[in-house]
């Protein structure tokens, strides 16, 4: 947890990561598959790891009653003061908090988004724990929308952006394809921080296991980072709606789905 908060404090700048770049395709993305299944407002949503607020700030201004928790102080901070700027549809609460110990009490809400900590908690018996408190705060019914890297990302990534060509990524890249567990020995933020990238069927078997049926993973990116020229494309309205569209329509292929850097799985709670 110290490393987590390290990084997100000193190294990287997770606050305007969803409006440069890449990010900016991944909100989009993230957006269009919450609304997909999220019942209408005022249901009640527990963004866990919610980092600086722009899911949960978004969301509240669609009405729901959203509450943020996130191990790191900053983030509360940010968020708080995102909840702030919009005043008549505040985010409901910014707090303190670990995946793995929810403070919220059995069947209180109706959708939980867990878009960060499948990949930062390393063992697999962290993340059933957090799986698990998710599913005994949903409401029968209820839905968890939960996001992990993919195993070939650090591949994908490694290539695109030419940080192949240093053999301490390269070494990276070969550990993320071996076992999921990517870890940092270099300290370059731009090589992430500690974390575990899943397979497609792995992110799904996790969920599964939690106990949410159907669970459905589906690629958030795709393979738009193959766009050539991507932020001249992204300004033009009918081509970002094209790339937007191909994406959705690929989005559940097999063969590509751990080709997207982020993917989602959604999963129900039951009776």
């Amino acid at each position: 947890m110290s490393d987590i908060i390290r990084y997100y404090t000193s190294d990287y700048d997770e606050q305007s990561r969803l409006s440069r770049a890449w990010g900016q395709i991944e909100f989009v993305r993230t957006q269009r598959l919450i609304r997909r299944d999220l019942k209408p407002p005022p249901a009640v949503v527990l963004d866990v790891g919610g980092a600086s607020g722009r899911y949960a700030a978004w969301l509240a201004r669609e009405g729901y009653q959203v509450h943020l928790i996130d191990p790191v102080p900053l983030h509360i901070e940010q968020a708080r003061a995102a909840s702030a700027a919009q005043r008549s549809r505040p985010i409901a609460s910014c707090e303190l908090g670990d995946a793995r110990a929810l403070t919220f009490p059995d069947h209180s809400v109706d959708a939980v988004l867990l878009m960060g900590p499948l990949y930062h908690l390393v063992e697999a018996q962290d993340r059933q724990k957090a799986l698990s408190e998710a599913y005994r705060v949903l409401k029968v019914g209820g839905l968890l929308f939960a996001v992990g890297i993919s195993r070939f990302a650090s591949s994908i990534d490694g290539l695109v952006s030419g940080m192949f060509v240093d053999p301490a990524f390269q070494a990276i890249m070969l550990q993320d394809l071996e076992n999921g567990q990517h870890r940092n020995p270099t300290r370059n933020p731009a090589y992430f921080t500690d974390t575990f990238f899943h397979h497609p069927d792995e992110l799904r078997h996790e969920v599964e296991q939690a106990g949410f049926h159907p669970a459905q993973v589906w690629a958030v990116e795709g393979i738009s980072y193959m766009t050539r020229d991507f932020e001249e494309q992204w300004q033009d309205e009918s081509r970002r709606e094209f790339l937007l569209g191909l994406i959705e329509k690929t989005g559940q292929e097999p063969t590509l789905l751990g080709a997207s850097p982020h993917l989602m799985c959604v999963g129900g709670k039951g009776e």
